[in-house]
């Protein structure tokens, strides 16, 4: 049970120091979660190290600390894997930089396979598929077909939305006879009503979105949904900051068999609330409080969904 486990330490057994040495491939073929990193680009660019427009990755190079420590964050709150901030690195990037279309993912993939490496293959597309229309699950076929061996989503869409586009994709694989490891690594905004191209057709992109940022426990939800979905590999994008992270890797603690360190300082489900001097807030330490709360924004005049611009 949850409340029986205790935040890793730097003492592993020699049991756990030899399952650090697994591969992905070979963590997910055992049914391991792996819990993948947040966002970057707009973490940087809030703490002053990113500028908004080219989102170019220089802070690497000027602010080596800031990334460093970002990362630093991501691992304490849980994360398995993480990824080079190497955004828009290159000067030969495609127009989108994303993968909107599976012929590009599918070329990728073939590259890739030459390595010798397991290949993992996100696309950011949402429920409606590419932009050529190409559907989910016709473009898991393609990927997996190509040689990845995980497959999924990330970016422009949030959680709710970019599950349901997981969805689409397993049923697409299961209808192939295909199998592959699922991995999604989704927005942290709440966005029902974003067009086909994601949140950057929203007015509010990308400096007004904070009103649609996801709670910790909306995130719990995003992940055990996910988990249920089947996928194994579940992270997020822009906008998850480290405590997101944590929400993941504590809600999955009981199959993963341990809370990440950054959970020291956090009671399940506001336990720690059991401390305060007042009454009606230590009535809040309970987790049937959180998981129904509607949180309000606090603006009176705001809408409640906006038209996007595209």
């Amino acid at each position: 049970k949850l409340g029986t486990l205790s935040p890793q330490t730097k003492h592993i057994s020699k049991e756990e120091e030899e399952k650090c040495t697994l591969g992905i491939l070979e963590r997910l073929d055992a049914g391991e979660v792996v819990v993948g990193d947040g966002g970057f680009l707009l973490t940087l660019e809030k703490r002053g190290y990113v500028k908004a427009g080219l989102w170019t990755p220089e802070a690497v190079v000027e602010h080596p600390n800031a990334v460093r420590q970002l990362h630093m964050e991501f691992l304490r709150a849980g994360s398995n894997v993480m990824q080079t901030f190497t955004f828009s690195a290159n000067e030969d990037n495609m127009e989108s930089q994303y993968f909107e279309y599976a012929e590009e993912a599918v070329w990728a993939v073939e590259v890739l396979k030459e390595s010798g490496k397991p290949v993992a293959a996100t696309m950011c597309i949402g429920p409606e598929g590419d932009m050529h229309g190409v559907t989910p699950g016709e473009c898991a076929v393609k990927l997996v077909k190509a040689g990845a061996s995980i497959i999924g989503v990330n970016c422009r869409f949030g959680p709710w939305t970019s599950l349901k586009t997981m969805r689409l994709m397993k049923e697409g694989l299961q209808a192939a006879g295909l199998k592959a490891h699922l991995m999604v690594q989704s927005l942290v905004f709440h966005m029902p009503d974003c067009g086909k191209g994601g949140f950057v057709d929203l007015p509010e992109y990308p400096f007004a979105l904070e009103p649609r940022v996801a709670t910790r426990w909306d995130i719990q939800k995003y992940a055990r949904e996910a988990y249920n979905l089947g996928i194994r590999y579940i992270g997020g994008c822009c906008g998850f900051e480290p405590y997101h992270i944590r929400a993941i890797a504590e809600e999955l603690a009981p199959e993963r068999g341990f809370l990440p360190p950054a959970s020291e300082k956090h009671g399940s489900w506001g336990s720690g609330l059991n401390m305060h001097t007042k009454p009606w807030i230590r009535a809040r330490a309970r987790r049937e409080y959180w998981e129904n709360l509607l949180p309000a924004s606090g603006r009176p005049f705001c809408p409640s969904l906006s038209k996007p611009d595209v």
